[in-house]
């Protein structure tokens, strides 16, 4: 049984490592409304001495980080929803159905999860390249529409719904693809809401792609956006931070309303293999 000394301590130690994970955040919002000189000052300031707003609108005069934020957006959309469409219909394969060779497949498929994403996109830039698809939003969205992560988190959810449910759709007539749209789908919100969020999260926070396959300041997405903020003669700290808050408010709001979400989905899909 706990002692409330033990109780305190432990609530200190978690308010410690809240503190520690949470700084950057509060730093990159701090740095963003300082001004330029007690950003540049030494020693640096944590908390700054005056809030000048100004820092935001300064940086939609340097850059048009609306239109970064629009591209990022619609980008991260367009793969969040093919992914969704992919994945659960493989998903939904692999639970569901029998064929010849089912169990090597998925395991084939799963096995290209330990390929890391930098060996593979080299081929994917020669094979955009080659069909003209650079500076584009089909050389942005197209190689990530599948995954492997996401076929094997669904399928652990699908494999979960009841076999009774299935056979008494197929008593009433009910064939795989109706199945498939009128009661895995719903049933399996959870475990596509996590998906959701995950994808639109990684891809919003992809930068070595956009960097590698666009080439017009149209095209650039947000985390290419931010990096023109610095200049080679000097570097104005406070904007960049004011930039980078601008881009990662979204991310941290999709995070905060879907971490229940994401959570019950990660939990719901790892509880049979």
């Amino acid at each position: 049984m706990k002692t409330p000394w033990t109780k305190s301590l432990l609530y200190v130690l978690l308010t410690i490592c809240a503190a520690l994970v949470l700084y950057p955040v509060l730093y990159t919002f701090f740095m963003a409304v300082m001004t330029p000189e007690d950003a540049s000052a030494y020693p640096p300031h944590i908390i700054p001495k005056s809030i000048d707003l100004s820092n935001f609108t300064e940086v939609f005069d340097i850059v048009p980080i609306g239109s970064f934020i629009g591209n990022t957006f619609l980008v991260a959309g367009l793969t969040m929803l093919g992914q969704l469409i992919t994945a659960s219909m493989a998903a939904y394969a692999f639970a569901k159905m029998q064929f010849k060779g089912k169990n090597v497949v998925f395991s084939m498929f799963v096995a290209t999860m330990m390929i890391p994403w930098e060996v593979t996109m080299i081929p994917n830039y020669l094979t955009i390249r080659s069909w003209g698809w650079l500076d584009s939003y089909q050389g942005l969205t197209v190689p990530f529409l599948a995954t492997a992560f996401g076929t094997f988190l669904l399928r652990q959810f699908f494999m979960q719904l009841p076999k009774e449910l299935f056979e008494a759709a197929k008593i009433d007539g009910c064939g795989h693809i109706r199945y498939f749209v009128s009661h895995v789908l719903p049933l399996s919100r959870p475990a596509l809401g996590t998906l959701a969020i995950y994808s639109f999260l990684n891809m919003y926070n992809s930068y070595l792609w956009p960097l590698l396959v666009t080439n017009t300041p149209e095209m650039r997405t947000v985390q290419i956006g931010i990096s023109m903020l610095e200049f080679q003669e000097s570097t104005a700290w406070n904007l960049v931070f004011a930039g980078t808050a601008l881009v990662i408010l979204p991310s941290l709001l999709l995070l905060v309303f879907g971490l229940k979400q994401l959570v019950r989905g990660m939990a719901a899909g790892a509880l049979k293999g």
